[in-house]
């Protein structure tokens, strides 16, 4: 454990990351990597030139040529597959040597902490600065509890002589208290209300994240009974602050739906290169070419490739019609047999989330662009394996397009925190406390069907779907959940909701991601025979996976610990299965 945790250099601990960092940086300054403590900590611009390395090193969209890596937690799901099967849901990861979980940002941290209150200035000058450390480091650790559950919790950095070296994990929910009590503290010292336009962290942002936390911990609790249960559950309590924190969010009545004024565009706006003054957008990460920052989504969408990833029949199943009927039971449903069939009179958002021919991709010399037909046939890192290809987050804007040369050129903004996920966590958590009413349904879910023009969802209207993925819960609970789905897909929330769930079972266990349906009107040009189809539809991990995903219940939901960590530290106990 020493050697993972605890033996970080301080080169390592203090490294700028100037790329990153928005705000001007003196460069008069004592190099970092050689801090000591009679040179540093005696200013406000000291404390923040520190805090400042953990947003660059924090949130990104996908730097590089890995458009997958934008959507891992979605792609660990039932939603999307890659070309080549998550070793995860395949129940294939093998416990690490070494590696695993990593503290080197919460040990940095912990080091802020450990000497901020040297600094001379006035406490208000650097709270805001304060609130940003203990985001990160609530950020931080609650990314380990996702992974492992149980870690061991240090809020203050170790030498080689430290007897926390040593400890036994911390109890999950004890670790998320800790967790929300340092939102608590971020939420009493960050400024509200968008900061820098919505790209630095605001109290606001840390009241969504506190609701999103405590709807994770007390669904987890409530559903994961078995091996991965906590002593003591208390779900009620924690459902309860995510209502709460979500709530307060409510009323200030700062943010809402962003909803433009070209109603068929009007979930369509993940791609715009500025977010600053879109209400629904809390906090973002801006990109900048001219920086040297970019991303690779732009480029694979712009482009017409798939990124290796697509989306899956089940995740394109669980829209609506218009009529606010699923597709078992409404009269609008036309069938799948191609792309526009599939797509007509469903929910807008589809059609603002996967490819149909036509769709606009980008606008050269004043000439537009257009889709033609999913990526099927391209190379292994560009292809759509499903035929179901992802347009979420792209811009055809000519102006954005302009320097599409390589996978790194996108600077289009990438959404982190947003409003409509306020409003979901607040309906959910409600529900799942059986507190929900019609009153709470009308101000936040009505909302997001309003935007697209959807029917609003009504409580005592709801027929049963015989295709309801979570048949023994309750029908708001299904639909609730179909929501999330439909509303979040590709913003890395869907692994997420079926670990908290609890649902591999339902959802994960024995299947196989098939895509849409190979046919001559999408695809004129090819030939099934070149492609892995079962009942017709596309089959991209038939051969990988002839008996579906072997995804173990009793195990695969938190990650094993690296048997280094063990070795250097007998108090660890190892994960269930492991």
């Amino acid at each position: 454990m020493k050697s993972k945790i605890f033996n970080i250099s301080m080169a390592v601990l203090l490294i700028m990351s100037l790329a990153g960092c928005e705000d001007a940086v003196d460069l008069n300054r004592y190099p970092l990597d050689m801090i000591s403590s009679e040179d540093y900590w005696k200013t406000t611009s000291d404390l923040e030139l520190y805090v400042n390395q953990f947003y660059s090193g924090t949130f990104w969209a996908g730097e590089g040529d890995q458009l997958q890596g934008n959507y891992s937690r979605d792609i660990q799901s039932d939603d999307m597959t890659y070309v080549e099967a998550n070793a995860r849901l395949r129940g294939s990861m093998s416990v690490p040597s070494t590696g695993g979980w990593d503290y080197s940002k919460i040990r940095s941290i912990n080091y802020f902490f450990a000497n901020y209150e040297r600094c001379g200035d006035s406490f208000d000058s650097y709270k805001a600065i304060l609130g940003a450390a203990h985001f990160f480091r609530a950020f931080y650790y609650f990314g380990l509890v996702r992974e492992y559950g149980d870690v061991p919790y240090l809020d203050k950095p170790l030498d080689t002589n430290s007897e926390e070296l040593y400890m036994a994990r911390t109890p999950r929910n004890q670790v998320v208290d800790a967790i929300i009590a340092d939102l608590d503290k971020a939420i009493s010292y960050l400024p509200e209300g968008k900061q820098l336009g919505g790209t630095k962290l605001s109290r606001d942002v840390a009241i969504l994240f506190k609701s999103r936390i405590c709807l994770y911990e007390g669904t987890w609790e409530k559903y994961q009974t078995g091996v991965f249960g906590v002593s003591n559950p208390n779900p009620s309590k924690y459902l309860t602050l995510a209502v709460e924190a979500a709530e307060a969010l409510m009323q200030t009545g700062s943010y809402g739906i962003y909803n433009p004024s070209v109603p068929q565009w009007n979930y369509f706006f993940f791609g715009e290169i500025d977010h600053s003054n879109n209400p629904e957008v809390l906090f973002w990460k801006k990109y900048d070419l001219n920086l040297g920052i970019g991303h690779a989504n732009q480029f694979q969408m712009a482009t017409g490739k798939g990124g290796g990833i697509g989306l899956t029949k089940s995740f394109a199943e669980s829209y609506l019609c218009t009529d606010g009927q699923p597709i078992s039971l409404s009269p609008l449903y036309k069938g799948d047999g191609d792309l526009k069939t599939v797509t007509t009179n469903r929910d807008p958002r589809m059609i603002q989330t996967l490819f149909t021919p036509g769709f606009p991709l980008q606008v050269i010399d004043g000439d537009t662009l257009r889709f033609t037909r999913p990526a099927v046939d391209q190379a292994a890192h560009t292809v759509c394996p499903t035929g179901y290809q992802l347009n979420k987050t792209l811009n055809w804007d000519p102006i954005h397009h302009k320097s599409l040369d390589t996978h790194a050129d996108g600077y289009t903004g990438w959404i982190i925190f947003r409003y409509a996920e306020v409003l979901l966590n607040y309906a959910e958590a409600k529900a799942e406390l059986g507190t929900l009413t019609q009153q709470d349904i009308d101000k936040t879910i009505k909302l997001l069907r309003d935007r697209v023009g959807m029917p609003n969802l009504v409580i005592s209207d709801i027929k049963t779907d015989p295709n309801w993925l979570f048949p023994d819960l309750s029908p708001i609970i299904n639909e609730i959940r179909r929501e999330r789905r439909i509303e979040f897909v590709a913003e890395s929330f869907r692994w997420d909701d079926i670990a908290r769930w609890a649902a591999a079972d339902e959802l994960i266990v024995g299947k196989r991601p098939l895509g849409g349906k190979f046919n001559s009107i999408d695809y004129p040009d090819l030939s099934a025979a070149d492609y892995k189809l079962t009942d017709g539809y596309f089959d991209p991990l038939k051969e990988q996976l002839p008996d579906g995903f072997g995804f173990k219940l009793d195990r695969d939901y938190l990650s094993p610990i690296a048997t280094q960590e063990l070795t250097l530290n007998p108090n660890l106990k190892q994960n269930p299965g492991w």
